[in-house]
């Protein structure tokens, strides 16, 4: 893709001039590169009201990206970094999906949790009816896998400790609806006894937890009771609900909905072999598990996007300097 590349100085004209959806309708292009070194992190107010609704992706390319957080961007990169071209080729292939999930970033600063995940959910039903998602879905056809013969979540306590494992290690915990429904039971467990003091949350096997169950996706009948659905068994309400009694323990591949969760635990323990990624907008969608809500608080709207846009995983070692791990443990 071929974005348009501003000078912060006509970056910040065309939003002082309230022309900047004028120019980007007039491109035909979903995403806007600005050399951001020139301008300062906050624009006017004025001129940053004008891009609330801006339906395209605003990359700031800076010297340094590590000592940037600019207002005005969505994802902040290198200049000459692959980052950049990540996020590039990302928007080029899933506009749509990229472009809601920088919108709903960029306005979701003042949102509480709840209010938060209503947004997320609304967003996400939306994207699932839509064509980059039908497209992922016609090339990654669901398969009919047999049912559980058991219990996905295993739960014990001792004394003020609640234990709580994903327990599907033969689909490396992938997700899913059997698996949501009885974590949250055993969530509400702390959440309706005070006397547990302390919860931990670990996935049996080689990883916490591959992501949502990749053969559920789109299976409701429709988008809305899907999104209904998702309003009343939240699990990332339900984690924010117990956070601060909650440690979340990771280990090799942790995606999607599984870094989602743990991002509302008040401490999150990653081994060496942890490997975190947020792949959903590759398959038309946006993370669908309370990501845009519990991320951004950890991190920052910033790295959530380029967690979402950028390339690949990020290692244990990058996800405690972003702070999405608080500690490492061999």
């Amino acid at each position: 893709m071929v974005p348009v590349r501003l000078s912060g100085e006509e970056f910040a004209g065309v939003l002082g001039a309230g022309e900047i959806h004028e120019r980007m309708v007039a491109s035909g292009r979903p995403v806007v590169v600005v050399d951001g070194d020139d301008l300062p992190d906050a624009l006017a107010e004025r001129s940053m009201e004008s891009l609330q609704t801006l339906a395209a992706v605003v990359v700031g390319a800076v010297a340094d990206p590590t000592a940037r957080t600019p207002l005005w961007a969505d994802v902040v990169v290198g200049k000459e970094s692959r980052d950049l071209e990540s996020v590039l080729e990302t928007v080029a292939q899933n506009t749509m999906a990229s472009t809601t999930l920088a919108v709903l970033l960029r306005t979701g600063q003042g949102r509480s949790v709840p209010a938060g995940l209503v947004a997320e959910s609304t967003a996400y039903g939306l994207l699932q009816s839509g064509p980059e998602f039908a497209r992922w879905r016609a090339r990654n056809p669901a398969r009919v896998r047999p049912k559980e013969s058991g219990p996905v979540v295993r739960v014990s306590r001792r004394d003020h400790q609640l234990s709580i494992t994903l327990d599907r290690p033969h689909v490396l915990n992938a997700f899913s609806a059997q698996m949501r429904d009885e974590l949250l039971a055993a969530i509400q467990v702390a959440a309706a006894d005070p006397a547990i003091t302390a919860v931990s949350l670990r996935g049996a096997g080689g990883c916490f937890c591959s992501g949502g169950d990749l053969d559920e996706f789109g299976t409701r009948p429709d988008p809305v009771s899907a999104h209904l659905v998702r309003l009343q068994r939240n699990i990332g309400r339900a984690m924010a609900g117990v956070a601060d009694r909650t440690t979340v323990h990771l280990h090799g591949p942790t995606v999607g909905s599984g870094i989602e969760l743990a991002a509302f635990a008040h401490r999150v323990v990653a081994t060496h072999s942890t490997r975190i990624s947020l792949p959903e907008v590759r398959l038309g969608l946006i993370p669908g598990a309370g990501g845009t809500v519990s991320l951004p608080r950890r991190i920052g709207r910033h790295a959530t996007l380029l967690l979402a846009l950028g390339p690949s995983a990020i290692d244990a070692g990058t996800a405690r300097d972003w702070g999405l791990v608080d500690e490492l443990e061999d």
